[in-house]
């Protein structure tokens, strides 16, 4: 027998959740299928457990998608501000971490429980371990699942990207928006460490561990905060940052070792002094970092047996160093995917499919991707609620 409801939403995470919720408040009859065993389980692990929930300085311009404008209208509908509103509400302590991250003081799973609380208070039904086997429309969609067979007016799909697969990340998603004609824009992994050359990494794993503050560039992006040296590369927010604006593996990233200062002029002020180059840029640089370093980027002698040219070509190389990189970590490592749902086969003012009548994509699956520090979630809150207000 085929449950008959109005709304049926493919996915319990945060965009899901928030559109059930919306939908809900409009009297809509809303079912939440999700196929794992424990609803939320991306959000209770997010920010190491204490769910870094949205970002006060949201704008489109933290969002990397093939069409930049297209998730304005849903930020704007849905701001930061609702969202900690929300949170208030549920009297969920909260605090700014730095650059208008706002973390839980507490566990990951307040929100996870506020998000089911505002979900019993619209009657939102909620069924765990149903995996959708078939999904049809004639007039309206009909949801074959390992729960039984559903039908409804709109169906929302709302299942994220091909991150965290070990959480059970697939790309069901991406197939069923092709079932019904709509296009994929190419995925990557996004938010994601970086592998070095091999060449490269005979030099900089030995530097596994340390970490150190710098703004790293790439394609017209700049970001300044720490990179991490790892046994297979780079990681830290600063490369997380800057590996979603990169378009392909084998790129090259220009990381400026010494942020605000003209290493050149600064080093000219040292050339008196007989310290070498890796004992003078420890005064600023973890010496570890400076020693490796000069080892390969800098002839070891003092300071001042350089000429005044060296120093200057030296300066550059810290402020401008070029690093090849191989590729990425993949999707295991990535906290989120790059590209998914053609955003010019969806409204911006509500997502839903323009050429299939009730069909809603929201959230990670949609080619928007979020900036880390939050900004992912309040897409999530963002869409979910655009939908929510219509489907």
């Amino acid at each position: 027998m085929t449950k008959k409801t109005d709304v049926i939403v493919i996915g319990g995470g945060a965009a899901g959740l928030m559109c059930a919720i919306e939908a809900g408040k409009r009297g809509r009859a809303v079912t939440v299928l999700d196929h794992a065993a424990r609803i939320g389980r991306k959000i209770a692990i997010s920010g190491g457990g204490r769910c870094n929930f949205t970002n006060i300085h949201a704008t489109p311009e933290n969002y990397f998608s093939k069409q930049r404008e297209f998730c304005k209208s849903a930020l704007a509908r849905y701001t930061p501000s609702d969202f900690i509103e929300l949170i208030e509400k549920h009297r969920i302590p909260y605090h700014e971490k730095k650059l208008g991250q706002l973390f839980c003081d507490q566990t990951a799973e307040r929100i996870v429980e506020l998000l089911l609380e505002e979900c019993r208070e619209v009657g939102v039904e909620i069924l765990l371990d149903s995996r959708v086997i078939d999904v049809r429309k004639n007039i309206d969609f009909q949801i074959e699942t390992t729960r039984g067979c559903f039908s409804c007016d709109s169906l929302v799909v709302a299942t994220g990207g091909l991150s965290f697969p070990k959480l059970g990340a697939t790309d069901f998603g991406y197939r069923l928006a092709k079932q019904f004609g709509l296009r994929i824009t190419e995925l990557r992994p996004g938010l994601v460490p970086l592998t070095l050359t091999p060449e490269n990494l005979a030099h900089y794993s030995r530097l596994s561990g340390v970490s150190l503050p710098v703004s790293v560039r790439h394609h017209g992006y700049q970001f300044s905060e720490n990179i991490l040296f790892t046994h297979r590369g780079l990681s830290g927010p600063a490369v997380l940052q800057i590996s979603s604006s990169m378009d392909r593996d084998g790129d090259s990233i220009e990381i400026d070792l010494l942020p605000g200062l003209d290493a050149a002029a600064w080093l000219i002020e040292h050339h008196s002094e007989p310290a070498d180059p890796a004992t003078l840029l420890s005064r600023r640089l973890p010496r570890r970092f400076a020693e490796v370093w000069c080892e390969i980027n800098a002839t070891s002698k003092p300071v001042n047996q350089f000429k005044s040219q060296q120093l200057r070509e030296l300066g550059v190389k810290l402020n401008h160093w070029l690093l090849p990189t191989r590729g990425t970590e993949g999707y295991a490592k990535a906290e989120v995917t790059l590209g998914g749902i053609d955003t010019r086969d969806l409204s911006s003012k509500t997502m839903e499919s323009r050429n299939t009548s009730g069909l809603y994509f929201v959230g990670e699956v949609v080619d928007v991707t979020g900036w880390l520090g939050g900004f992912n979630f309040q897409w999530a809150w963002a869409s979910g609620h655009a939908a929510g207000l219509v489907a």
